[in-house]
């Protein structure tokens, strides 16, 4: 049996021009996720990674608190997040501001967890993006391509719609439940499966291991 880590990115840049990068906390909070590693003497028989900027500055991140100079990994389109504006204009035409305060960021997120499942139930199909059967198949994908490897322990890092995907095809949960999921995940939180030749279970969810030390308590984001 192996075991699959899958690591949701750090803390992403919200309410900036481009999102798709981390902000100072998700570097921190990728850094400390690879000391942990380190401080647990784990190593990884290979590395998957979406192809978003903040999926390769989380796996940096992570390399440099476990210390190692570079690791291969592999990147896969597969792990690639939904574009969550296209979500939201799906059933929200009006554009949003780009504000940061709290109001506006709770409000972004009811329309992401509404548009989500419209999406999910096959009642509307955002611009530019395939159907959510479409994208879960990719995620399968990935989880066929790790079941089938020598691999005794896996690292991937993605975003909290592909795991979500992941967890909810091993665990059949239903799209309501599968948002929720999604919607939960913390930056840099880490998801276990186990794996055979079979199937995947699921060990843990949404753990933070690394930041569980009073020193880190300002440090747990969701964004």
């Amino acid at each position: 049996m192996g075991i699959l880590y899958l690591v949701r990115h750090g803390q992403a840049s919200f309410g900036a021009d481009d999102y798709d990068q981390l902000s100072d906390l998700g570097l921190r909070q990728s850094v400390q996720l690879g000391r942990y590693f380190a401080s647990k003497n784990m190593s990884f028989d290979a590395v998957l990674g979406g192809t978003l900027r903040r999926h390769s500055q989380t796996l940096d991140g992570i390399r440099e608190g476990m210390g190692l100079a570079t690791q291969h990994s592999l990147q896969w389109p597969g792990l690639n997040e939904y574009d969550s504006d296209a979500v939201i204009a799906a059933i929200h035409p009006e554009p949003l501001t780009r504000d940061t305060t709290p109001e506006n960021y709770r409000h972004h997120f009811r329309l992401l967890r509404a548009g989500l499942l419209q999406w999910m139930l096959g009642n509307t199909q955002p611009q530019g993006m395939p159907s959510w059967q479409t994208f879960g198949q990719q995620v399968v994908a990935v989880l066929d391509h790790v079941r089938r490897s020598q691999a005794e322990r896996v690292l991937l890092v993605s975003s909290g719609g592909p795991i979500a995907s992941a967890i909810g095809h091993v665990l059949g949960t239903p799209p309501e439940a599968t948002v929720e999921l999604n919607m939960r995940l913390r930056n840099t939180a880490i998801t276990e499966f186990s794996f055979g030749p079979k199937r995947h279970t699921l060990l843990t969810y949404n753990t933070l291991p690394h930041l569980e030390h009073l020193d880190f308590a300002q440090w747990v984001s969701h964004a």
